[in-house]
């Protein structure tokens, strides 16, 4: 099996590669927006913009499945956000796929998010893959955007195409949001959230990497949405206790209201990233598990270790 992973150098897609080369049961082309010679990711290399008019059809030769992790997540502020996620994650997407089915490539993954689902359930309310989609910012609906798209592909040309979509995926080398969330237990900061008993459902890298592996191969995923999730319902209270035992760093939890931290983070302009840590967002994987019979293939404790030591040995 050939496969052309995308965005190969990032968190996901350079897990992806490396995963691929372990087992040894695919041969990969590597497409990356900048080639980096200091860290190459797994596979043969192939330098390409996410543009809506890139040229792919010289690397899709005997491709079999493309994995399209590459996306334009953030857009620097005074810029067009709506533009520049129209352009990459759904111009750019569709250019590739109509060229992938052009070429003959069999299957073509693509790594959605679930904030095409919305940003915050109600409590016992998951999300899920039939749900009626409900974007509330410009990525998201960039991304529903796109797979509206694929979809369409698929129908009119000889192309399977899957649709995962991740929550937070977290794990050794992570960045952004939890990056932050690791540094705050080790330096010891006291921390507002004793009191927030919210539900949320994250995803290990390794999770995501495998499910991806399966929908590469299994039958039943073709031309299906799937929800991906490790299964385990954490506040963020116990998240950041399990990362200070992972850390073996004690945690200072402050008991601070919820809607207090909620005013508090209005007013600083910082209501959506509050939402994150105060809300819930849970995500309902049982067609996921039923259909395809998959199941996590490590815990949430097992990756939380193993980022954890990632993260104290990145700082020696």
């Amino acid at each position: 099996m050939k496969v052309l992973v995308t965005g190969a150098s990032g968190f996901i897609g350079s897990a992806l590669c490396a995963s691929f080369s372990e087992a040894g049961d695919a041969e990969v082309v590597a497409a990356v927006r900048t080639a980096d010679p200091d860290n190459p990711p797994d596979g043969a290399i192939t330098a390409r913009d996410l543009g809506p008019d890139t040229p792919w059809s010289d690397v899709l030769k005997s491709v079999d499945v493309i994995v399209h992790t590459a996306a334009r997540v953030h857009v620097t502020n005074g810029s067009d956000r709506v533009g520049e996620y129209q352009r990459v994650n759904v111009d750019g997407t569709v250019n590739l796929a109509r060229q992938a089915a052009d070429c003959g490539v069999r299957r073509f993954i693509f790594l959605s998010s679930v904030k095409v689902n919305g940003d915050n359930t109600r409590s016992g309310h998951a999300f899920r893959a039939d749900d009626q989609p409900a974007p509330s910012d410009a990525y998201g609906k960039s991304k529903y955007d796109a797979e509206i798209e694929l979809f369409r592909i698929a129908k009119a040309h000889d192309m399977e195409v899957v649709s995962i979509r991740p929550p937070l995926v977290y794990g050794p080398g992570v960045k952004a949001n939890f990056l932050m969330l690791l540094q705050w237990v080790h330096k010891g900061y006291p921390l507002p959230f004793a009191r927030v008993r919210n539900l949320r459902n994250l995803i290990a890298i390794r999770n995501l990497v495998d499910l991806i592996r399966v929908c590469c191969v299994h039958p039943k995923a073709a031309n299906e949405t799937f929800m991906a999730a490790d299964g385990e319902d954490v506040s963020t209270a116990e998240l950041l206790t399990r990362l200070g035992v992972a850390l073996n760093k004690p945690v200072r939890l402050l008991p601070v209201p919820p809607k207090m931290l909620l005013a508090c983070a209005t007013l600083a302009g910082k209501r959506e990233q509050a939402k994150k840590l105060l809300g819930n967002l849970q995500v309902d994987t049982r067609k996921t598990r039923e259909l395809l019979d998959w199941t996590p293939v490590v815990s949430m404790e097992q990756e939380l270790e193993s980022t954890s030591r990632h993260y104290l040995e990145s700082l020696q």
